[in-house]
């Protein structure tokens, strides 16, 4: 506990006791943000009369001395080392009303919402950035046939800026999940004090308009007691670590020469200490690794808070490092996304593939039912036995004949069938099959064309309004920095 706080109630503190319990390490990053609450607790005060003219000038000079790069890293936290930094610089005669109707429950509180808000930001444009990449590089493969699995098995063919826009739209919900809890970080709960507010009559409001929040916090108990600003934020955290987790598997598995789908650039990946041949998704891996960390930063934040009572515990402290933490740990991936998907290399041929994979059978069943009304779950048990005869005949759908497909129909289903060759031929194009499916949402060039057109505007958009938040902040900052050196001025001195 600070020197400050003792010689009081309590006497002197255990210096092992101040060691373990001191989050100082971890606070050094709100230090900019809780000597800008200072500066505006300081001009509320003077605003509102409680604060002489003459002292709040003083406080906001000796306030706008301080540094995070200066302050006494041995103080017990960082709203004692900035107290005791002011201290020093005006005495307690002046210096001890700085904490004047604040406590640190409300200030940490709104120091932590504070540097959130700048990281949420953050995170919205790398989200942005990699939505970018993959509506580019969409773009170059509208007509690129790839494989896609169900239960890793061979399914459908699609094409690669189908695939692509897939990630697109989850990222799309994670973006809209930090724009929400963005709207629940931004709101102030300076002035709840330690739990009931204060006597004095402190304006929460005018505080709130300084630091640049939408509003205030407003129920006392509420403000200085609640963390699931902290815990919404990781469980966004973790869903957006969850998506590029999956998406890194699929690349994992697909640059594999077994699936032989990507190939990853040489600089994201590695090669064997032995095995010269290997070319090792490392950096994917890691992704995939360090979403469970992401996961288990949540877990541990809800399980500290489950069972707290109510208004402040300190052990709140414990749950802001692995905030930071996993924000760290998700901009970091989406960097690597970021910077990994222009370089991507996809195979351009499947034919020969998509023909040994039989991945044309849903089509072939399709067709039964459109040109030879056939009941489609008939369809499917023809096409199945139809497959099953290729199989055992070591034939690949390209070399399948219509003479085939009638004993197959006959076994199955007692049917005469005569599909004509070319209507098989026609099968065995995985980019026609492709091209078919034109319903919206769906793999067709020209559908996914529609669909990155719209995509760009969304962007365009997203990072307009990113744009904006990031103004309203900056005015904010700009519009404190105007009012301390107003009221700090000599003129105000008297």
């Amino acid at each position: 506990m600070s020197k400050l706080l003792r010689g009081g109630r309590l006497s002197a503190v255990r210096e092992d006791v101040a060691k373990f319990t001191s989050s100082m390490k971890d606070d050094l990053r709100l230090a900019e943000a809780v000597i800008a609450i200072n500066k505006a607790h300081v001009i509320m005060l003077m605003e509102q009369k409680i604060l002489k003219p003459s002292d709040g000038a003083k406080l906001l000079q000796a306030l706008a001395k301080c540094s995070s790069t200066e302050l006494d890293t041995s103080a017990e936290d960082v709203h004692m080392a900035v107290e005791e930094a002011v201290l020093k610089e005006v005495g307690e005669t002046v210096g001890g009303n700085l904490h004047l109707a604040k406590s640190r429950n409300d200030q940490v509180a709104t120091a932590i919402r504070m540097e959130l808000r700048k990281e949420l930001l953050t995170l919205m444009r790398a989200v942005a950035h990699v939505q970018e990449h993959l509506i580019e590089v969409a773009e170059d493969h509208l007509k690129t046939v790839i494989l896609e699995y169900t239960h890793l098995q061979p399914a459908q063919p699609v094409t690669f800026a189908h695939y692509l826009l897939s990630h697109c739209a989850a990222l799309e919900r994670d973006l809209e999940r930090l724009q929400n809890v963005y709207t629940r970080v931004n709101l102030c709960p300076l002035g709840a004090g330690a739990l009931a507010t204060t006597s004095f009559p402190i304006n929460r409001d005018r505080t709130a308009a300084l630091l640049g929040f939408a509003g205030i916090a407003e129920n006392s108990i509420d403000a200085v007691g609640s963390r699931d600003f902290i815990t919404e934020t990781l469980a966004v955290l973790t869903l957006i670590a969850v998506n590029l987790s999956r998406f890194a598997e699929d690349l994992i598995i697909w640059s594999s020469p077994d699936f032989g789908v990507v190939e990853l650039p040489d600089e994201f990946a590695s090669t064997s200490s032995i095995m010269p041949q290997k070319k090792n998704p490392e950096v994917l891996e890691v992704i995939r690794a360090r979403a469970s960390h992401v996961l288990s930063d949540f877990v541990a934040a809800a399980a500290t808070v489950k069972s707290l009572p109510s208004t402040y515990n300190l052990d709140f402290q414990e749950i802001t490092p692995k905030l930071w933490a996993s924000i760290e740990t998700v901009r970091a991936s989406l960097d690597m996304f970021h910077k990994l998907l222009p370089k991507l290399k996809v195979t351009q041929n499947i034919a020969d593939k998509a023909n040994a994979s039989f991945v044309a059978a849903t089509e072939l069943a399709n067709l039964l039912v459109r040109k030879y009304d056939v009941p489609f779950r008939t369809a499917h048990k023809i096409v199945g036995a139809f497959v099953k005869a290729l199989i055992e005949t070591q034939r690949t759908f390209a070399e399948a004949t219509p003479e085939l497909l009638q004993k197959a129909a006959e076994n199955a289903a007692n049917i005469k069938l005569t599909v004509k060759a070319e209507e098989l031929k026609a099968l065995a194009d995985p980019l026609a099959m492709v091209e078919a499916c034109k319903v919206k949402g769906g793999p067709a060039p020209e559908v996914v064309k529609k669909a990155l057109d719209a995509w760009k505007e969304k962007l365009l958009n997203t990072k307009s309004h990113i744009l904006q938040l990031d103004k309203l902040l900056e005015k904010a900052e700009n519009d404190l920095e105007a009012a301390v050196a107003s009221y700090s001025s000599e003129k105000r001195k008297t």
